[in-house]
């Protein structure tokens, strides 16, 4: 059986892994005692989508949690106990440093970082 050209197309667009390399991160980002949480996904057909389960995954120990970035290769996130910062690139360094840049606090480290 012969699939039209159209539907092929489709189907290899949707199993590519480029087409499911949407991230995102939220932060809690309330002063308090104890670094920010966070939530960080990647792997998601959209940067929507993605968002949504950053979201999710920030709120399962924080109360706070916002959407601070959406990416769709690489994202970072630096903490300290009253600053944080995200990035976002095409590797991993890229994203390390943006997110240490925007921490902007010499006591920040990165807390963690993930490629599609």
């Amino acid at each position: 059986m012969k699939l039209p050209a159209c539907t092929l197309a489709l189907a290899l667009t949707l199993l590519s892994p480029t087409a499911f390399s949407a991230g995102a991160i939220a932060v809690d980002d309330e002063v308090g005692d104890k670094e920010p949480g966070y939530g960080l996904v990647y792997g998601y057909g959209s940067r929507d989508e993605a968002a949504v389960a950053a979201l999710a995954e920030c709120k399962k120990s924080n109360e706070h949690c916002k959407v601070v970035a959406r990416f769709d290769k690489c994202g970072a996130y630096a903490a300290s106990l009253k600053y944080y910062g995200v990035g976002w690139g095409v590797s991993a360094a890229e994203a390390q440093t943006m997110a240490m840049d925007n921490c902007g606090h010499s006591n920040c480290r990165i807390v963690v970082v993930d490629c599609e």
